[in-house]
């Protein structure tokens, strides 16, 4: 009876499910606030290497860029060979490029240290979800990946937080040198503590599947970050999309004739496994075009230093954290389309909030905004995850992770191109106070940006060109452009909020997986689930 209970989980591992949560979940956390962190530092990186615009830029990207096109791959080759191999090669290749950006003194360097740790996030995030599900048993596997999920957003909140506080108190290389004692660390417990698991069939690999999807998300997510720099309609990003678009069809093509594909495209046949990922995506799209526009507003609008800015982010960290591990609760009480919808709703009330704010709104209704937004993303997450893992065979859970992993990946590079977009076509469009500005190369700067036209001001008082008064109103015309810009894109995440609500809840199952899937070839279908128990379960090693 203990062993159905435990689905076959090897004892030892059982015992230590939650301590080995905790690790993964540190994991996790570590991977992403890489991505979130970083831009902070820019300004200090820029004149200390010297970087151009466009070198900033591929700095910030190469880690997303990379992250985003080797997930499947790396999700596969952890199913294959084993996922906590998988997990201690990323920690290392990570701590190997946080080390060398440490240490890089151009922005070639730094760029390529980047994309480093952008192939050990790849490798490190698939495998944190993939061990997770083959060390519960299928009654407690909701909560723990509740967890995972509300971990995942915080580490996207803590980002800015941890760079602002380094920032101000070191160089600007201690933002990937307190990575190292961190993989230190887990590379020690990982070993200690994490089973591994694999693929008990040992199906062979798909390289050319795994090639194109490279290819693919990487155009897709290169088309995705360059068309708010470049424009929609520049040609490197109409070619980005165009290459993705080519490479992704030939992966559907190639994947439906293997035998053992990599992704069978037949899984978003599944309504668990399609509806989840609809829904992973819009969560990100909606989070990280949030975070971009809220730095961006507390620091050039209500003046906050760095790490103010960040420190003002924790009520929407801390809603994750605590909300996330009720999910399945709430999920077993009300069904997983009511869930699902009423977190969708409490984000979107949140942006509708952020979207009347201006420079003399009291942070404590921004407070309440971001607790809105962080509590409707810790009860639509963990759901949407668990739908998208426990539509595949525990066999092949590092590339159920990994597809997950993918999906907050595009959703949240859309979703700071797309509110980016929106912010600076405004901004543009309402930048006619500019005009008051004689020197040409100024005034197209101060277009371009609301820190541009700050910084644009700040050297006119310090050349002693400007007096207060004229300042202030430079300054508060900016400040208004901005927020025009911000109104309209926190209402267009509230409106694609309320329609997810609607259509992505419709579409979901009402209730979580509640048995393993065998894996055969028509996984994807909606057919009726066999149990299989300890299919792939953790084990020692």
């Amino acid at each position: 009876m203990e062993h159905e209970q435990t689905d076959g989980i090897d004892p030892h591992v059982y015992e230590q499910r939650w301590v080995i949560l905790g690790v993964l979940c540190l994991s996790l956390v570590l991977v992403v606030i890489s991505v979130s962190s970083l831009n902070l530092a820019l300004p200090t990186i820029q004149r200390s290497l010297d970087a151009s615009g466009t070198e900033l830029q591929w700095i910030l990207d190469a880690y997303a860029l990379v992250f985003a096109g080797f997930l499947l791959p790396a999700g596969a080759l952890g199913d294959r060979f084993g996922r906590k191999g998988a997990l201690q090669i990323g920690l290392l290749v990570f701590g190997l490029g946080a080390l060398a950006g440490t240490l890089s003194t151009t922005p070639e360097m730094l760029i390529a240290c980047r994309a480093g740790m952008g192939i050990g996030a790849a490798l490190i995030m698939p495998a944190t979800l993939s061990i997770i599900v083959n060390c519960f048993p299928m009654r407690e596997r909701p909560k723990a990946v509740a967890v995972w999920a509300g971990f995942a957003g915080v580490g996207g909140a803590l980002g800015p937080i941890t760079s602002g506080f380094l920032l101000e108190h070191f160089w600007w290389g201690s933002v990937f040198l307190i990575n190292l004692p961190v993989v230190a660390l887990l590379l020690v417990l990982s070993a200690a503590l994490v089973p591994t698991s694999k693929d008990p069939d040992g199906h062979p690999l798909d390289p050319i599947g795994a090639l194109l999807s490279v290819i693919g998300l990487v155009a897709l997510v290169f088309g995705v970050i360059e068309g708010p720099e470049l424009g929609w309609t520049h040609w490197a990003t109409l070619a980005g999309f165009a290459v993705a678009a080519v490479a992704l069809s030939a992966f559907v093509g190639w994947e439906l004739r293997m035998r053992y594909p990599t992704l069978d495209p037949r899984l978003f046949r599944n309504r668990a496994f399609a509806s989840g990922s609809a829904a992973v995506t819009v969560a990100f799209f909606a989070m990280f075009g949030m975070f971009f526009l809220l730095t961006l507003y507390l620091q050039f609008v209500k003046g906050y230093s760095p790490l103010e800015a960040g420190v003002r982010v924790i009520p929407n960290a801390l809603s994750l954290m605590l909300v996330a591990p009720r999910g399945p609760a709430l999920v077993a009480r009300f069904g997983v389309k009511r869930v699902v919808r009423a977190g969708f709703l409490l984000v979107a009330a949140g942006f509708t909030t952020l979207s009347f704010c201006t420079a003399s709104t009291p942070y404590a209704l921004i407070a309440v905004a971001l607790v809105c937004c962080g509590t409707g993303m810790a009860i639509v997450m963990p759901p949407a995850s668990q739908q998208i893992v426990g539509s595949l065979p525990l066999a092949k859970a590092g590339v159920g992770s990994a597809m997950n992993d993918v999906t907050r990946e595009v959703g949240g590079a859309l979703g700071i191109a797309v509110a980016g977009s929106i912010v600076a076509s405004i901004y543009g469009a309402r930048a006619g106070f500019t005009d008051v500005i004689p020197d040409e190369a100024a005034r197209e700067a101060a277009t371009e940006s609301i820190g541009q036209a700050i910084a644009v001001a700040d050297r006119g008082v310090e050349a002693g060109l400007v007096d207060a008064r004229q300042y202030d109103a430079f300054v508060g015309a900016a400040r208004e452009a901005f927020t025009d810009g911000t109104r309209v894109a926190f209402l267009t995440l509230a409106v694609l909020a309320v329609g997810a609500s609607f259509l992505i809840a419709r579409l979901m199952p009402d209730r979580l997986p509640t048995r393993t899937v065998p894996f055969t070839r028509s996984a994807g279908a909606d057919a009726p689930l066999e149990s299989t128990p300890g299919q792939a379960a953790g084990s020692r090693g």
